[in-house]
């Protein structure tokens, strides 16, 4: 099974994709994650990044192709995958196409986040994560047992740069211009699956179970289908 999550930063993504890989037992691929590792340890694809991303600007598609790429090929990935933030561009969309026939597999959904632009905004400025195990709270809607402290080891929290109000507002920009004609562009391809990611974490849980057991039972019936008679059966 090959997945995609689609939606504006904030929306619960990165929640909701932990869930669906324990759910469906694949890897989650993250490009934030891939580039704050990147940040953390200062290596030069980290240095790159950084300046785009503490604006709220996309990395350039060169770079975060040729990570994605990389990581899809690992064998983890073989029976499928749980991409988390990208593709951001039409033009990232047709090279993943790309990469995904040289490895003879395609998209199975895209899962769009719906959220209104107001509650990404309340969603985004009271985050705040740890800088040493990387876990992330919220100061309204999951505090930490203490105030600006990590439950897991004690680390002061702090709040990303590209979680900031001015920020957000540039990050939501370029999704609006950039990221949104995917929703279309996957609807066309009838791979589009719009989930009210407003809804409290449950519920957006249980929703995205149900279409997973959708896709399960469609790949099941497409196997059935092409399956080839045994005639050396009875």
């Amino acid at each position: 099974m090959r997945i995609i999550l689609l939606g504006a930063p904030g929306v619960g993504k990165g929640t909701q994709a932990a869930f669906l890989s324990k759910k469906a037992g694949l890897p989650q691929i993250s490009t934030g994650d891939i580039f704050r590792h990147n940040l953390k340890n200062e290596t030069p694809l980290g240095k790159l990044a950084k300046g785009y991303m503490d604006k709220g600007l996309l990395v350039p598609d060169e770079v975060t192709i040729n990570i994605v790429q990389d990581r899809l090929m690992r064998e983890d990935c073989k029976y499928g995958f749980i991409l988390d933030g990208f593709p951001r561009t039409l033009s990232q969309s047709e090279s993943l196409d790309k990469v995904l026939n040289e490895m003879g597999s395609a998209l199975d959904c895209a899962i769009n986040f719906d959220v209104a632009d107001r509650v990404i905004m309340n969603r985004l400025a009271g985050r705040r994560v740890c800088p040493n195990c990387g876990k992330t709270f919220h100061i309204v809607y999951e505090p930490p047992r203490e105030q600006g402290v990590c439950d897991a080891c004690r680390t002061p929290l702090t709040q990303r740069e590209d979680d900031r109000e001015e920020t957000v507002i540039k990050r939501l920009h370029s999704y609006h211009e950039q990221t949104e004609p995917l929703i279309e562009h996957y609807q066309r391809r009838n791979l589009l699956v719009n989930v009210d990611a407003a809804k409290p974490i449950d519920a957006v849980s249980a929703e995205i179970e149900m279409i997973i057991d959708k896709i399960r039972l469609s790949n099941k019936e497409k196997h059935l289908i092409h399956k080839p008679f045994d005639l050396t059966a009875g």
